[in-house]
């Protein structure tokens, strides 16, 4: 719809220009050199809503690809919206995606011990009778410098490749905490 006022913007532009044609040169200059920013604008705005829905479809794309992953392992990016809950620093802000006929799922190891459960879903639910609560593995990384240290690790389901979701952590002290999570850019290992 944008790219349709834009070229309308355009058209309309010219339209201008043509009725002008007949006035003063100074006049008829001034406002030909308005018809052109209008229609610079009009052009850029084209440009912009050509490139927005070029972003949608790649996002459609990417999307959809989770469904297109054959089953097998894959690294992918796992992003959290907390400094303090995120992926070991080992790993490089990377866990593995499984991929199987029932769906997908990230195993992230963490920075230490200090998260001791998760839950794919918000921190109320994760409270409530019957709910399904991750439990850790314990897992060894081995940093840059050949230093090791046991963490722990989750396998987190992923609902969609490329779209945030929801996931509850419970710390030490006991209390439920909500985080949007993503996992993106799959590559097969």
């Amino acid at each position: 719809m944008k790219k349709s006022i834009g070229i309308t913007a355009i058209v309309f532009a010219l339209l201008v220009v043509a009725a002008l044609g007949g006035c003063s040169s100074g006049s008829a200059s001034s406002s030909a050199s308005a018809s052109g920013s209008a229609s610079a604008s009009a052009s850029t705005s084209a440009t912009s809503a050509s490139s927005a829905a070029s972003a949608s479809a790649s996002s459609a794309s990417a999307a959809s690809q989770g469904k297109a992953l054959a089953n097998g392992e894959y690294t992918a990016t796992f992003k959290t919206d907390s400094s303090m809950f995120h992926v070991n620093e080992a790993d490089n802000g990377q866990g593995v995606l499984t991929v199987t006929d029932d769906g997908m799922t990230i195993h992230i190891r963490l920075a230490s011990k200090k998260i001791t459960n998760l839950y794919p879903g918000t921190a109320e639910a994760a409270q409530a009778a019957g709910a399904k609560i991750l439990e850790p593995t314990t897992d060894t990384v081995t940093y840059s410098d050949g230093a090791q240290e046991e963490v722990y690790g989750f396998d987190v389901p992923v609902p969609a490749l490329d779209e945030e979701f929801d996931v509850a952590i419970l710390g030490e002290k006991g209390k439920w905490y909500d985080h949007k999570v993503s996992v993106s850019d799959p590559k097969a290992k």
